[in-house]
């Protein structure tokens, strides 16, 4: 028994992981998708009969694919494979007509189930040891042929660290974080402060700072949070008192608890190692950003940076987490890598 299978994912190395996680003999050619356009297109023209749909992508995401499926009442069945494991986006996509969730990375074992569950998969429908191996073989010549950066992998485990802290953050608080796509950039230190998101908006910030290391590798993580969104995150906190200076150093104190701890460990546990965090410090208060980042203006190194913009629904509440690697840790992160891509 074979399954038309559509593998939708921005990722090169999402859509490799979960093909490697679907069973030997399920299906004779497995189809991929980069973008919402591009799987919705396959499924117009009748070629797939089962998605695997990533949320978190860009132009068209996946609750927006979803929607059309709904819409254009396309016969297909969808599975999402996901980073973001809030409970609300779950119940969203199942409200949009997904069958089940996965959490990403893919695990075997829960893809065999649901897929056995659903009536797509029996193990007694492999006939030899030697049609399984064919079939390996037929999944991996599917697979996409480009070169891809550490750059791109490196936003794929990020994306999925990401979906913990803003689970974490999502169960804490009672909200739904939005998610966005992380960004990953080599930036000189002069150049940080005008490469991201939250400069561009022109607002005063507060920041906080803390370091980071372990396995050959180091950095800085950091939490840039908008001036403006200090009242309404001590409302959500349930602080007695929502304004003043000290009730702004403990939100920021907080969030970065929240969200730096979530976020490298879910780093972490994908590339087998432990990161280990400093004390926070305070790096300043309500100064544009070129001024809170202005320790690393000076410095001439290198770094790879891991940009983050958090935003709450239905909430003005904004802010930046940076993850920054020095330059001297970038070939202990691709040594690690290659346990995600061989």
């Amino acid at each position: 028994m074979t399954t038309r299978i559509l593998i939708c994912d921005d990722s090169s190395l999402a859509r490799k992981q979960m093909a490697r996680a679907l069973p030997a003999g399920l299906a004779d050619d497995i189809l991929f998708a980069i973008n919402g356009e591009e799987a919705l297109q396959i499924l117009r023209d009748r070629k797939a009969e089962l998605l695997f749909l990533d949320l978190n992508m860009p132009e068209m995401d996946g609750y927006e694919v979803l929607e059309h499926i709904r819409k254009e009442d396309l016969p297909v069945l969808t599975i999402v494979v996901s980073g973001d494991i809030q409970p609300e986006a779950r119940e969203r996509v199942r409200k949009l007509g997904a069958i089940d969730f996965i959490q990403k990375p893919t695990d075997t074992s829960i893809v065999v189930r649901l897929l056995e569950e659903y009536g797509f998969y029996r193990p007694g429908d492999l006939e030899s040891a030697a049609l399984q191996d064919a079939t390996l073989n037929t999944k991996a010549n599917a697979a996409p042929k480009i070169s891809v950066s550490l750059n791109d992998y490196l936003q794929e485990i990020s994306n999925v660290a990401m979906g913990r802290s803003s689970d974490l953050l999502a169960r804490l608080l009672k909200v739904f974080v939005k998610q966005p796509i992380p960004k990953v950039a080599f930036i000189a230190n002069s150049e940080l402060h005008m490469a991201i998101t939250a400069a561009q908006r022109g607002d005063e910030y507060s920041a906080v700072c803390q370091g980071f290391t372990g396995a050959g590798m180091a950095g800085e993580a950091m939490l840039l949070f908008e001036d403006a969104s200090f009242q309404e995150m001590a409302d959500l906190l349930h602080y007695n008192v929502q304004q003043g200076e000290a009730v702004n150093v403990e939100v920021l104190m907080d969030m970065s608890s929240i969200l730096f701890g979530a976020f490298l460990n879910g780093i972490g546990d994908q590339l087998d190692l432990k990161l280990g965090l400093g004390h926070p410090t305070v790096l300043g208060q309500h100064r544009p950003i070129n001024e809170l980042l202005e320790h690393h203006s000076k410095r001439e190194e290198q770094l790879l940076c891991i940009e983050i913009s958090y935003t709450i629904e239905n909430r003005d509440i904004h802010c930046d987490m940076l993850i920054l690697f020095t330059e001297d840790s970038v070939p202990f992160l691709e040594k690690r890598l290659e346990y995600l891509v061989d």
